[in-house]
């Protein structure tokens, strides 16, 4: 069994905190999505939101293996599932699809959320791709109910996903989050066998369906970092923080009003 942090009443206050400004620096940041901006131009407005919320990005520095990531933003186009690297080069253009994945620290606990903009108008069947993919994270946030399982969890993402004809991603799933960015436990967009945790209050947890249009399999690019579909299909990322209670799941990751004159042009 998962060794599963649960947070207390201080904890969670500052998980509230922390995903307060991941919310608000991730809605800042989708309606900048336009064709003609670089996916760096999001980078650097999404860097200037967290500082001037007063937090730190948590992608920024993060080490895996040998590598450290570059950026500040996680930022995804087309058929990048995760993990894509800003750049001046990566032009948006119309029909094209980018996530947006902001995680932050703020006094030592972790928000962390995503969602995926189409640029402009994009095609039917990609419009329905990021419209299933969205009911999902909704159905699976639905069964985070005290005395459930993560499986359950599971069971609605992946069987309203493939139940329109998509595939869910099985090399990366969703995870407990807090003073970490991943803690137990695993939340997988699918089934899996055997043992599965048993939901109590007090957890948070990442949700994050990880939808591709063709098949599931993935491949790394030579950066390290980022994620493909192996097949080059258009791939959705969608993901919320959740609070488990005993009066139900609680979105933790709610952007906060801002005034008008502080936004970033």
């Amino acid at each position: 069994m998962s060794d599963i942090p649960i947070k207390n009443k201080e904890g969670v206050a500052k998980m509230r905190e922390a995903c307060a400004i991941a919310a608000t620096v991730l809605d800042q940041l989708k309606p900048l999505v336009r064709p003609g901006i670089t996916t760096q131009d999001l980078e650097e407005a999404g860097r200037d939101w967290i500082a001037r919320l007063g937090a730190r990005s948590a992608c920024y520095g993060y080490q895996h293996g040998s590598r450290r990531y570059p950026a500040h933003t996680c930022i995804s186009v087309n058929d990048e599932v995760v993990h894509g690297i800003p750049s001046f080069k990566r032009i948006l253009r119309e029909g094209d699809i980018v996530s947006l994945d902001i995680v932050v620290w703020k006094d030592g606990y972790v928000g962390d959320n995503a969602f995926t903009v189409p640029v402009g108008p994009i095609a039917p069947a990609i419009e329905k791709l990021l419209r299933v993919s969205r009911e999902a994270l909704d159905l699976g946030i639905k069964q985070a109910v005290v005395g459930n399982r993560i499986n359950d969890i599971s069971r609605a993402i992946q069987q309203h996903c493939e139940g329109h004809g998509f595939s869910l991603v099985r090399d990366m799933v969703g995870h407990g989050v807090g003073v970490a960015m991943h803690e137990p436990p695993e939340v997988p967009n699918f089934v899996q066998k055997g043992h599965s945790d048993k939901i109590k209050a007090g957890m948070t947890l990442a949700i994050e369906p990880m939808v591709n249009l063709g098949g599931f399999k993935t491949k790394t690019l030579s950066d390290g970092w980022t994620v493909v579909s192996s097949d080059g299909s258009p791939s959705a990322h969608f993901e919320h923080t959740v609070l488990t209670t005993d009066r139900g799941p609680e979105i933790l990751t709610i952007p906060r009003p801002v005034p008008a004159q502080s936004s970033l042009k």
